[in-house]
């Protein structure tokens, strides 16, 4: 299986898609994408964090489409079809994280719906996270 972008999430039969994060062992801050290193917390001097997975489920923050194709060098279906695109707040951290929606329209989306983490292909066929209708 090829990811889209190695290291950010992974996928498991037990457990599903996850996206995975980092959290400082000093003060708890969570970042996406993973950030191994220093904190990024202006309060804190922890170089000491750890990757962990982050939960499924966030509620829609903000929303779009993008109408027209992505620019070279990124791969775009032929014919282009638009792409919805959601943000949204993880459930639990808080933290806001923009992904592409499968199987919902910009009409069927709205500010406060439930969405859970799934995956799909990309144009050009690696697998990259994607925000999908809560089951």
């Amino acid at each position: 299986m090829t990811y889209a972008i190695d290291g950010w999430f992974a996928i498991s039969p037990e457990d599903g898609v996850h996206l995975l994060g980092t959290s400082c062992t000093a003060c708890g801050t969570i970042t996406f994408p993973p950030r191994p290193g220093s904190c990024p917390n202006p309060r804190c001097a922890s170089t000491d964090t750890q990757v962990r997975p982050l939960p499924r489920r966030g509620r829609v923050w903000s929303y779009t489409n993008a109408c027209y194709p992505p620019p070279a060098p990124y791969v775009a279906a032929d014919p282009y079809v638009p792409v919805t695109l959601a943000a949204v707040e993880l459930d639990e951290v808080g933290i806001v994280v923009l992904g592409q929606v499968k199987g919902l329209t910009v009409d069927q989306l709205q500010v406060g719906m439930e969405l859970e983490l799934t995956s799909g292909p990309l144009a050009d066929g690696p697998l990259v996270w994607m925000w999908g209708r809560a089951s």
